[in-house]
């Protein structure tokens, strides 16, 4: 996402802070806490995604026509919306990420203003959750549909089995591990690569969990490997330890592009 983006979506990633309080501990208690730590919601007790929370999913809506007012040349692109999911299925806090003008975007809003979702749940009980929808508007002018997209997800913390010996005692070395990762953003979502649409990029991960240095190792041109490298800027990591203490080290991450 850009700038402005992701001031719109700014959330405190209390995952992350509830990983890193973790390693911040003696270093048996830091496996024992990280074991036990649950995801956790953003600063206004919204969810992301995860391993203990599901996605809400779209339960029913209305078809997007092509404006009519807008003239007869033909134009495509997409609307994509950032919204939260409240506990009653209601969308709430709905924002523009990817504007296709002021006619398209506003009928992709009250397309989803009238759309029933079923919420994303948290140990069975339903929880506000952020995802993004986008609309498609295709050069034939045919009505669109809206669809759930999953671009920014926590992961688990790593288990025992990363952090310590058969001995339970903490491994000399361990890596950084991402726990909360976003896609980037194509750059034209209406051309079709040849190749895989992934990039390999390397970070240096601060003791804190966040991204010091982002360069790219294997890109793909396009104007596709600055939008990696800001997708990675906003990865969250269970830091690298050393002897149980976290350190800060290098990793290479895969960098998936959103599906928009």
């Amino acid at each position: 996402m850009n700038g402005s983006e992701n001031q719109m979506r700014h959330a405190k990633y209390s995952w992350a802070l509830l990983a890193l309080t973790a390693i911040s501990l003696q270093a048996q208690d830091a496996i024992s806490l990280s074991q036990q730590a649950h995801q956790a919601p953003d600063k206004d007790g919204v969810y992301y995604t995860g391993p203990e929370v599901t996605a809400p999913r779209l339960q029913s809506t209305i078809s997007v026509p092509y404006p009519s007012e807008v003239p007869q040349k033909q134009i495509q692109g997409m609307t994509v919306l950032a919204m939260v999911i409240d506990a009653n299925g209601i969308p709430q806090q709905i924002q523009v990420l990817h504007k296709h003008g002021e006619t398209f975007d506003q009928a992709a809003i009250s397309a989803i203003k009238q759309s029933v979702f079923e919420p994303g749940k948290l140990a069975d009980k339903p929880v506000s959750v952020w995802i993004d929808v986008r609309v498609v508007f295709h050069s034939n002018r045919s009505q669109a549909v809206p669809e759930v997209l999953i671009t920014e997800r926590d992961l688990p913390l790593p288990d025992a089995s990363k952090l310590e010996d058969k001995h339970h005692k903490p491994l000399a070395y361990t890596p950084p591990f991402p726990i909360h990762t976003v896609d980037a953003d194509f750059a034209d979502p209406f051309v079709s690569h040849p190749w895989v649409q992934v990039a390999i990029v390397s970070v240096l991960v601060g003791k804190d969990g966040l991204p010091k240095e982002v360069r790219v190792k294997r890109g793909l041109g396009f104007g596709l490997d600055e939008k990696a490298v800001a997708a990675v800027w906003r990865y969250r990591f269970f830091p690298a330890t050393k002897k149980g203490q976290p350190i800060a080290a290098r990793r290479e991450v895969i960098v998936n592009f959103a599906k928009f």
